[in-house]
């Protein structure tokens, strides 16, 4: 049987995206750059940071230390693409996790870890089959992947063939300048990556000034 939507997301994550939607996404090569950058991105005022699973010997310790170096943050792992990936997770205090790809085992390895997997989704058939058909009252999680591509418009176009959609994080070659437009077009919550920072893991004043409404909770647009 099928997790409810309780089961689908045990850390509770779409509460808290609810009032602070936006995610940073980290993809850092060691533990100096990890701190550059989410330094950075807490002081802007984010809550929510994935940091790109790794198979690094200072990749796990690191995420531990980090919890406890910036406890106002809720951290996950971003790029599950296998279940094995997945044990252990909790026990490094993660609570959530992203995969660019959407497979029932990824699911069924987050169920059984207790831990909420969010899957990446593309077409229709996989929007409603991962956030709807496989959750008991449609109650998934999804993150549509890779979103710039497709444009907010793609969102928006779901809405009549597909409602009830489930909720969703636009990831995937989004800019500060995308939040807004996504949020507008339906989506609960926008994940940056990249695009945040420069080459010395800054985020530039004009990109910090657009996001302050979002990152304080103040401009959800849903």
């Amino acid at each position: 049987m099928w997790p409810t939507t309780s089961d689908l997301d045990p850390a509770g994550l779409r509460h808290s995206l609810a009032s602070a939607p936006l995610l940073a996404v980290l993809r850092p090569s060691g533990p100096p750059q990890a701190e550059r950058q989410i330094e950075a991105v807490a002081c802007l005022g984010f809550r929510h940071v994935e940091l790109a699973w790794s198979g690094e010997p200072w990749w796990a310790p690191f995420v531990v230390s980090a919890q406890a170096q910036w406890p106002q943050l809720r951290f996950g792992a971003a790029g599950i693409k296998h279940p094995d990936q997945i044990v252990g997770l909790p026990a490094l205090g993660l609570g959530f996790a992203m995969a660019p790809i959407a497979t029932e085992a990824l699911l069924l390895a987050a169920r059984r870890q207790g831990l909420t997997l969010v899957p990446g989704v593309f077409s229709p058939s996989e929007v409603h089959h991962f956030g709807v058909s496989l959750a008991a009252g449609g109650g998934g999680l999804v993150k549509l992947y890779p979103a710039a591509i497709l444009g907010p418009a793609y969102w928006r176009l779901l809405r009549g063939p597909l409602q009830p959609l489930p909720f969703c994080i636009a990831a995937g070659g989004l800019a500060p300048r995308d939040v807004g437009p996504w949020l507008e077009a339906g989506v609960q919550a926008v994940a940056l990556g990249s695009s945040l920072f420069d080459r010395h893991d800054v985020i530039a004043a004009s990109d910090a000034s657009m996001l302050e409404s979002f990152v304080i909770g103040t401009t959800h647009l849903n």
